[in-house]
């Protein structure tokens, strides 16, 4: 059994947690500093306690003066599953609300048009080569690809490994996402066939590898490494928000959605048929999430497709936030 340095009273539990959750195929890695944090809280200000009471639970529902809302947010969530573990196995112990943190407001997501993703995807197919890293054009130019085409989250992809990777089929897997879930994303052929080159040419210079999309350093690409060509490219195509701002990377996720979504409603196509379909391979928790992308249609394609937008509006949260 690996050791995670775990030192409060709750060392053993922590421990059995993580290897349960790794036994059921959570990477879970991402997690262990905010397991490591609260058994440090538990060690200096609760030695004595065994139990997961009410009162530690409130004190690590705290948000830090320089923490952000999701952070806390994440914070609680893995408290709650630790809390759930505890019961399973025989413990008492105090399961925070879930709704203890209101979500932030949304952020409007940037669309592209298709026109940009092209421009986006020539510029990066032209990227001055560098010696030092001679992969580098060649994984970026697909990464781009897969955000839009395939509507991942960043992370999603850039932590793909090779064994994730399906080309015979067609197929990612993406190992514990956002809420902790695996899913399974199935790819077009046109992508596959685009992948299978990519993987081709980078197996040439690289030879075998963990990661699909592997960074300069041996790990796996740093958001950094992609960021930063990302928002030169898009102040060179004059890519900008209504109030002159670089779009984020991420928005070529609800870029996919949102067209998909285009295409469907000027087809004719019963939404509630398909919506859902789109729900689980964005991987979205609730079905509210994909409706939101409704409302980023044009009015003027609303208008023409006919379609009736209030009758979701009920399915949409007061609150809403920034997956």
């Amino acid at each position: 059994m690996m050791v995670y340095e775990f030192n409060s009273n709750f060392a053993e539990s922590l421990t059995k947690f993580v290897e349960q959750k790794k036994s059921l195929g959570f990477q879970y890695d991402g997690y262990i500093k905010y397991l490591k944090r609260f058994d440090r809280l538990c060690s200096e200000k609760f030695p004595l306690e065994t139990q997961l009471t009410r009162e530690i639970s409130e004190v690590w529902a705290t948000k830090s003066p320089t923490e952000n809302t999701n952070t806390l947010r994440n914070r609680i969530f893995l408290l709650r599953e630790f809390a759930k573990f505890l019961i399973r196995s025989g413990f008492e112990a105090h399961i925070l609300p879930s709704d203890l943190v209101k979500r932030p407001a949304r952020y409007r997501p940037y669309i592209y048009s298709k026109d940009d993703v092209s421009k986006i995807w020539s510029e990066f197919d032209n990227l001055r080569e560098i010696k030092k890293y001679p992969t580098r054009q060649i994984i970026l130019s697909a990464l781009v690809r897969v955000f839009y085409c395939c509507g991942l989250r960043p992370i999603e992809a850039r932590r793909l490994r090779v064994s994730d990777v399906d080309l015979q089929i067609g197929r990612f897997f993406i190992r514990e996402s956002k809420g902790c879930k695996d899913r399974i994303v199935m790819l077009a052929d046109d992508v596959t066939e685009y992948l299978r080159e990519y993987d081709r040419k980078i197996t040439v210079i690289s030879g075998k590898r963990e990661w699909f999309f592997p960074g300069p350093n041996g790990g796996f690409c740093p958001c950094s490494w992609i960021n930063d060509n990302f928002f030169q490219i898009c102040r060179k195509l004059g890519i900008c928000t209504i109030n002159g701002k670089v779009p984020r990377m991420y928005d070529l996720r609800h870029t996919m959605a949102t067209h998909r979504l285009y295409e469907w409603m000027k087809l004719g196509i019963n939404l509630n048929e398909k919506i859902q379909y789109l729900s689980r391979y964005l991987g979205h928790a609730q079905l509210s999430d994909t409706y939101y992308y409704i409302h980023l249609v044009p009015e003027q394609l609303q208008s023409i497709s006919g379609y009736d937008l209030s009758k979701y509006e009920n399915l949409l949260p007061e609150v809403i936030y920034d997956e």
